[in-house]
């Protein structure tokens, strides 16, 4: 039974490692195409690319670790430890905050405050990205001899709980902008599928899916660190690899370009 759950996990690792790897790499591609077309990009396509790249990165660190912890483990040295762990807090950071900063461009941009913070935030979209642009770069920068205190799991949930909080807000305050605008749509006798509301639905699924995901991998990882057993270890590997390789797949059906560039791609390696 042991053995038949961790030959399940790893071909889940392997699945999600491919179809991630396809998805990510596919917005990355997309959008540069457009970049190229257009010479120009918008903040939101900036923002996924990025946040592509940085899960292809994700994606290859979770996977390579699983590699030499499950298949190789006679050949997982300190050193190589070591590496892929810095490797991992690189790519899992720029994933989360770049996720995160998303969630916040889309309350920025379809939320419509009258309130002054929010005409602030508006302000000080540009200045916002930067700042977690800093932020990135401060983890580049970590030393070899914090590792051991990075990777302690208080910090870890300290660090990552921020962004979650972050998002789960932004989830609140889209929550209400879009109530509002129901109700004032069923006041004047209007449906409620006109296309500010669909926009707003949208942008409202790819956060909780964000929200979610985000919540079930921190678990995963939470749990694999402190579980000395195979099977769920390897489980919780497959569970955390959830997040950045579905919730990509959400941001392509969310998108009107990606999306339509998907279903083109598809249509055609049916024909």
């Amino acid at each position: 039974m042991v053995n038949v759950l961790a030959n399940i996990a790893s071909i889940l690792i392997i699945v999600e490692f491919v179809i991630g790897n396809f998805a990510n790499v596919f917005i990355a591609l997309v959008n540069c195409i457009d970049l190229i077309n257009r010479q120009r990009i918008s903040s939101a396509d900036g923002i996924l690319s990025a946040l592509a790249v940085s899960r292809i990165g994700l994606l290859w660190v979770i996977s390579i670790n699983w590699y030499f912890t499950v298949l190789n483990p006679d050949i997982y040295r300190k050193q190589t430890e070591i590496i892929i762990h810095i490797a991992w807090a690189v790519t899992n950071h720029f994933s989360t905050w770049l996720a995160t900063s998303l969630s916040i461009f889309y309350l920025l941009k379809i939320a419509n405050f009258s309130n002054f913070i929010f005409l602030h935030l508006k302000k000080r979209e540009r200045g916002t990205m930067q700042m977690n642009e800093n932020i990135g770069n401060v983890t580049q920068n970590t030393k070899l001899k914090d590792i051991t205190n990075f990777l302690n799991m208080t910090a870890f949930t300290l660090l990552n709980s921020m962004p979650f909080f972050i998002s789960f807000i932004c989830v609140l305050l889209l929550i209400y902008p879009l109530c509002k605008h129901l109700r004032r749509m069923r006041l004047h006798g209007k449906g409620s599928q006109d296309p500010s509301t669909k926009v707003h639905v949208r942008a409202l699924q790819t956060v909780i899916s964000f929200l979610l995901l985000l919540a079930v991998y921190f678990v995963s990882l939470t749990i694999s660190d402190w579980s000395s057993k195979k099977p769920v270890t390897l489980l919780c590997q497959a569970a955390g690899l959830l997040y950045p390789s579905s919730h990509s797949f959400v941001l392509i059906w969310g998108n009107r370009k990606l999306k339509e560039a998907f279903v083109s791609v598809l249509w055609q390696m049916t024909q």
